[in-house]
């Protein structure tokens, strides 16, 4: 699929959430307004001080057995099959751009935000959130803020291939940049060695926030390592650090999936399998 054809789909789906409807292939008219309207008036913009607060109330021992996923799939791939599966309170990780609600969604880019924006009711959430984007347009370092946007209960209306859904399901949602190490090392290439130390604690304020919301089952992945250059190696590694062994969220959560979908083969899945060993089970 061309870029003008993602570029309508994603007209399309502004239609949709400004009607509040769609038709799915039987002809049936699906009402998600009501969905829609309820995900947008409750998403909240945090703050990088508040989930730093977040993430010292939740230090404890984790006594949760917890699975670990690591399959060549979408992000919301992961979720409908996870939802189906009976897991209730599954969270999406959106490896946002920090400067524009959806990334380039409107003009046909193709990654993962932009996947999100095109399928589901993310983007008028995001949109609202004008302060987020105002403050990481303000840094000059382009490590960005810590600062997230949590989404509850967001209506996805389409499947991997854009086709509209018989029915939609919900699923929240966190959007949170990486560091864009490329634009670091081009722009400040002295200020390089700070993005591991940076990303190990927003890695732990994204669980923090999790945990604040009651979500058990998390969807993660290769965040970052497109466009904004982190090695997957490095990401699997500081995910792994946080979630495995004496990590600070070791035990908290009972399902953890990375979707990694890796169309080229470009070792970016593989670096996710051999750091988690594919689909296993945790218990430490």
């Amino acid at each position: 699929m061309n870029r003008e054809n993602r570029a309508r789909i994603a007209q399309h789906t502004l239609e949709i959430l400004e009607q509040g409807c769609y038709h799915n292939s039987h002809g049936q008219m699906v009402d998600l307004a009501e969905a829609q309207d309820a995900a947008r008036m409750h998403t909240q913009h945090y703050r990088s001080a508040e989930l730093a607060q977040l993430h010292h109330r939740q230090l404890g021992v984790g006594t949760e057995p917890t699975v670990i996923g690591v399959h060549n799939e979408s992000t919301l791939a992961a979720a409908r099959r996870l939802l189906h599966a009976g897991h209730h309170r599954v969270l999406c990780l959106n490896f946002a751009s920090a400067r524009n609600p959806g990334g380039g969604f409107l003009g046909g880019a193709e990654a993962q935000e932009e996947n999100l924006a095109k399928s589901s009711g993310l983007y008028p959430c995001l949109l609202a959130q004008k302060a987020f984007y105002e403050a990481n347009r303000q840094q000059r370092f382009c490590a960005y803020l810590d600062d997230m946007i949590y989404s509850p209960d967001v209506p996805v209306f389409r499947d991997d291939s854009y086709a509209c859904l018989e029915q939609y399901y919900l699923v929240s949602m966190v959007t949170a940049p990486a560091v864009n190490r490329g634009a670091v090392l081009q722009h400040e290439p002295r200020r390089v060695a700070e993005l591991e130390d940076i990303m190990r604690l927003r890695i732990r304020k994204l669980f923090a926030l999790a945990l604040h919301h009651q979500h058990d089952t998390l969807v993660l992945g290769a965040w970052g390592c497109g466009v904004f250059g982190n090695a997957p190696a490095d990401m699997a590694r500081w995910f792994a650090e946080a979630l495995l062994g004496q990590g600070d969220y070791a035990g908290r959560f009972k399902h953890i999936e990375f979707a990694v979908l890796d169309r080229r083969n470009n070792g970016t899945y593989t670096a996710f399998a051999q750091q988690f060993g594919g689909q296993h089970h945790m218990d430490e």
